[in-house]
């Protein structure tokens, strides 16, 4: 990865990108802060300018990463041209096309870093679990919204299908990345809107 000419301004936002990219590549362990740097073309002395430590720089990556894609949920779980249930599976359908685009490799960065880091960081662990709550919130009101107009199963509460949802669709992105092909992408979908989201 070649240097990139970067402007004071953006020294911050630049060093979050390509943590995140790195992070994503190789999991937080296996990231060092002097790649982070060469990426960006900076000196060590603006990592610690920004960031306390490592882990300070993982809790902002985190963040960053959950800035942008909480954006691209709420782009497609309150799409009013499209029923909640259409929602969901545009959501997926995107999400698949993205996946096998990059050769069923890198995967969700905080469904890597949880799988990784959970057990290792309680400060992580709790920055990554308040991340997945707010996207199953996210979901839950679209599934809710679902149930109201009879679109989606009431078999089940919002939170406790929007947690089926999430949690299914991370392990589904977990298993296609170590198979590396997309079948537990779509297993997921089957199951999911043919059954337990099925009214």
């Amino acid at each position: 990865m070649g240097a990139k000419a970067v402007t004071k301004g953006d020294t911050k936002t630049a060093l979050l990108e390509a943590g995140m990219d790195i992070m994503r590549d190789k999991g937080y362990t296996n990231t060092g802060i002097q790649e982070v740097l060469s990426s960006v073309g900076v000196p060590k002395g603006s990592f610690y300018h920004y960031f306390e430590s490592k882990e300070n720089f993982a809790v902002e990556v985190i963040h960053h990463y959950s800035q942008s894609y909480t954006a691209k949920l709420i782009y497609f779980l309150r799409d009013e041209s499209l029923q909640p249930l259409d929602r969901l599976k545009a959501y997926i359908d995107a999400g698949r096309d993205n996946f096998l685009a990059q050769n069923c490799c890198k995967g969700c960065l905080i469904g890597n870093l949880s799988q990784e880091m959970a057990d290792q960081s309680e400060e992580l662990r709790q920055v990554l679990s308040q991340v997945m709550g707010k996207w199953r919130d996210l979901f839950a009101t679209c599934i809710d919204e679902g149930q109201a107009t009879g679109q989606i199963s009431k078999r089940y509460s919002p939170v406790e299908l929007a947690e089926a949802f999430l949690s299914g669709w991370e392990g589904a992105i977990m298993r296609a990345k170590t198979t590396k092909n997309i079948e537990p992408l779509d297993i997921f979908n089957q199951v999911m809107f043919d059954g337990l989201l099925k009214a």
